[in-house]
């Protein structure tokens, strides 16, 4: 087996190996292909033998694995020209131009589930086997799901210019699953995002990294012992990460003073000012309405006008927050929880009881729903409770 370091190197290496492929003609699917036999042989090979130029190694194996592929297919014989043109062996050039991969698999014709799977795997250096593992879907829905991905954006030019907010969305929704599996995809998604920043001068790719190292700082006390939800004004502050929190902050003053507001950023901000409250009772809950009135002058998201409802709450008073809850469809997701938190605090408890209750049949997954469950329960008793 390779060492942790060789299989944290090959992934590192991946798109650039990737890149190097497409450069040289090589259409993505099959270039993508070449570069997962060399990652097999990769895994065979270096224990024993390592290479002085891993990534050398990787094209030369890459190129060949390519070559012969297509020397087998005669359905692409238009290529021999380009198979009889392969590139001496020596030193591969230090060039990082992954930044068109980023682009490439974030292309706006993949759906987000595609083009989610389809960066893990061609940018990120995952198997598809840690992709649908880390999705919880069969291995082979996972590699018709790619596979596809990959014939969608083979047509597409390499040279053209991308769009950097599709790649944050798609990076952004790879930290938002967390970690399932053997895979911990928020931690994938801030590495490849600190990878991105390196590559590309941008105020909202290091906002959405600082975002990230914001709310990751918070992630040893989101959950009990026993698998359930912490909320935020119950977590023990105590065992978040401030290593991660002064990192995140610092990267946030360097991106806001270039005044280039974007959406990222205005989250990150919001995230910094909950992480610098040293109890959830000295919270800025007012500064943090501002940060929601520009994240809504930014986007006009309507889960955006949600949580600014929640802060208004906080900020301005329970009946503050449910005027401004009001004025919002009640179909939004958690529309019903945010509901029910804002009674509760208004001291209406059998309409929060039963609102919990109806939240916790909406809710998207088991933990929430549990939590919600939870705390319809507890209301319910402390009603039952004769008066004293």
């Amino acid at each position: 087996m390779t060492s942790p370091m060789d299989e944290a190197l090959l992934r590192r290496l991946t798109p650039s190996v990737l890149t190097v492929l497409v450069r040289r003609g090589a259409d993505f699917a099959a270039g993508e292909d070449a570069v997962q036999d060399a990652l097999v042989e990769a895994i065979r090979v270096w224990p024993d033998d390592p290479p002085r130029d891993p990534k050398g190694w990787l094209v030369t194996v890459a190129w060949r694995k390519f070559l012969d592929a297509a020397r087998s297919d005669t359905a692409r014989r238009r290529r021999e020209d380009l198979v009889d043109d392969q590139p001496a062996p020596g030193p591969t050039p230090a060039v990082d131009d992954t930044l068109q991969l980023y682009f490439l698999c974030a292309h706006p014709s993949l759906t987000p589930s595609s083009a989610v799977a389809l960066t893990l795997r061609a940018v990120g250096g995952l198997t598809t086997r840690q992709i649908a593992q880390a999705y919880l879907v069969p291995e082979a829905t996972m590699a018709q799901r790619i596979s596809r991905a990959k014939r969608t954006v083979s047509g597409v030019r390499f040279d053209q210019p991308g769009d950097v907010a599709t790649v944050l969305r798609v990076l952004y929704l790879v930290f938002n699953e967390g970690y399932s599996g053997d895979v911990d995809l928020a931690a994938e998604a801030i590495r490849l995002t600190r990878q991105l920043a390196a590559a590309i001068d941008h105020p909202e790719v290091v906002g959405l990294l600082a975002l990230m190292l914001l709310h990751h700082a918070r992630r040893p006390s989101r959950t009990a012992p026993d698998g359930r939800l912490v909320p935020l004004a119950e977590q023990d502050r105590g065992r978040w990460d401030t290593g991660l929190i002064a990192e995140g902050v610092a990267i946030l003053q360097a991106a806001l003073a270039r005044d280039r507001l974007g959406e990222f950023q205005a989250q990150a901000a919001v995230a910094a000012l909950h992480a610098d409250a040293p109890t959830a009772e000295e919270t800025d809950w007012v500064q943090i309405v501002e940060w929601y009135d520009e994240l809504v002058r930014l986007t006009d998201n309507p889960v955006v006008r949600l949580n600014r409802a929640v802060a208004v709450g906080e900020a301005d008073g329970p009946r503050a927050g449910l005027a401004a809850l009001a004025a919002l469809d009640p179909a939004l997701p958690r529309h019903t929880a945010v509901a029910a938190y804002l009674h509760e605090r208004d001291g209406d408890r059998a309409t929060a009881a039963r609102l919990y209750a109806e939240a916790a049949h909406e809710a998207p997954n088991l933990a929430e729903r549990d939590h919600l469950l939870r705390q319809a329960a507890r209301l319910n008793t402390a009603r039952s409770r004769p008066a004293p």
